[in-house]
């Protein structure tokens, strides 16, 4: 009896640790088909880390037979999947700072973790300090004037996107010149990514 109590709880951690997986590589392909930040899902790493150290552990005692290295190549790829995601978010972050840490301070919501919040500022501070460094002077002309809120990189959420419904979206505004348009589960489509993007953020829909 206590066996079969302890196989049901291996499975039922089995399935948690695959849903947490699923999710977190669905994170990961919205953030790397994303042209803007998405809120960020540290959760999930967190979860997927805490499960890579656990496995890694148990390897150091196993026999070597084919199942610990099927284990060990799975092993792999969680750690790819949880290294790229991370590798999206600080390429943007890098390439969008001021725009990012402006939009930060709007509202209650945040899309950095703290870890990639105090980046962002170290970043950002870095960034200005060496931009101090080249005086205007010895600029040309016509830099010397450059209205930096223009000149703030800042994402393109007219991007073009491929999107796939998980649920069903009544009466979507995909363009303000035309009709709203009902988006089928499980239907495919090419749009632009800022009238969808409150959906990727929701789950209901994501990007491919």
């Amino acid at each position: 009896m206590e066996n079969e109590e302890n196989d049901e709880s291996d499975d039922e951690i089995e399935v948690t640790a695959k849903e947490v997986f699923d999710k977190l590589v669905e994170a990961w392909l919205n953030e790397k088909f994303s042209p803007d930040l998405l809120e960020t899902k540290i959760q999930l790493v967190e979860c997927m880390l805490a499960q890579v150290k656990e496995l890694e552990g148990s390897f150091e005692s196993a026999d070597k037979d084919l199942s610990t290295s099927l284990q060990k190549v799975e092993l792999e790829r969680v750690k790819f999947v949880i290294a790229s995601y991370l590798r999206e978010r600080l390429k943007k972050i890098e390439n969008n700072v001021v725009h990012i840490l402006e939009e930060e301070g709007k509202g209650d919501t945040t899309k950095l973790s703290a870890e990639e919040l105090v980046y962002a500022k170290s970043f950002s501070k870095n960034m200005q300090s060496h931009l101090n460094t080249l005086a205007l002077d010895q600029m040309p002309a016509n830099m010397q004037t450059l209205d930096q809120k223009k000149q703030i990189p800042r994402p393109n959420l007219d991007d073009y996107v491929f999107i796939k419904v998980l649920e069903k979206q009544d009466q979507v505004v995909l363009d303000p010149e035309e009709d709203p348009y009902d988006l089928e589960a499980t239907s495919q489509h090419i749009v632009r990514f800022k009238p969808i993007a409150p959906f990727v953020e929701t789950g209901s829909i994501c990007l491919l």
